[in-house]
């Protein structure tokens, strides 16, 4: 894979698994070959992309346990070029069973290894928590997209992710990165949102990506219908905005690969 992005934030509520499943349905429809994996108990991701809780009974905890090739859990999804590799109800006992194994922060990585050359890009979304979950997508990644909303208590929660990537960078994964931090449920009417947007480009300058996800009612219904924005209403706001994502992100890596 030329990257694996972990979408992460450990504040709930901020667009992450909407980021994480309409910034994968939007790398794949350039042509591009993307594997994603819900990492998050909640499933909602996997629920996102047709398939409704409870209608797969294996997913990414069987292969974390090394109970089955994590290539026989592939689901093809609706959208051309994008599988995934869906979160079950299982996986809501992991940290606990988990926690006993040797390298349990290398289990993702390790799992992920006999596929990657079948895919360009791999997008992780984890859970609302640093967990040892979240400590897994981060060992796998090349690096971090931050999904934020334009709020005060949003900036803390910036910094403790900010520091936990370091104290990974520094023990387990050397190469990891902040791919960028993504503005989510934007609202330019309100004077609270430019604030904070002013504030976190002043300290992380181009790690922001210039496009924002506004509020949209479209991106709100699309999971409802277990379907990525691309295939719910491909003509509304935020499939435009998560398709412009996708291309700066492309065009970003395309820059640093020249």
């Amino acid at each position: 894979m030329k990257k694996v992005l972990a979408i992460a934030n450990q504040k709930g509520g901020v667009g992450k698994t909407t980021t994480a499943v309409n910034l994968a349905a939007s790398i794949a429809n350039t042509g591009r070959r993307v594997l994603m994996v819900d990492m998050d108990p909640q499933a909602n991701a996997t629920s996102g992309c047709g398939f409704p809780k409870g209608t797969l009974t294996e997913g990414i905890y069987e292969a974390l346990g090394g109970e089955r090739p994590i290539r026989e859990l592939i689901q093809l999804t609706e959208v051309p070029n994008l599988w995934i590799i869906p979160s079950t109800r299982n996986l809501a006992g992991a940290e606990v069973e988990l926690v006993t194994i040797e390298n349990r922060e290398q289990l993702l990585k390790d799992a992920l290894a006999p596929i990657a050359d079948q895919f360009d890009y791999g997008i992780i979304d984890c859970p609302p928590s640093l967990s040892l979950l979240t400590l897994n997508a981060l060992v796998a990644a090349t690096s971090v997209v931050i999904p934020m909303q334009c709020e005060y208590y949003a900036l803390e929660g910036l910094s403790e992710l900010t520091a936990t990537v370091e104290k990974v960078r520094s023990a387990f994964n050397p190469g990891l990165e902040i791919e960028g931090i993504l503005l989510t449920m934007v609202d330019a009417r309100m004077n609270l949102t430019q604030q904070v947007a002013d504030e976190v480009r002043a300290h992380f300058a181009d790690k922001v990506y210039r496009t924002t996800i506004p509020r949209n009612v479209r991106l709100s219904e699309a999971p409802s219908h277990g379907k990525p924005i691309l295939l719910y209403d491909s003509r509304s706001t935020g499939c435009l905005s998560y398709q412009a994502l996708a291309e700066e992100l492309l065009h970003k890596s395309r820059q640093v690969a020249a």
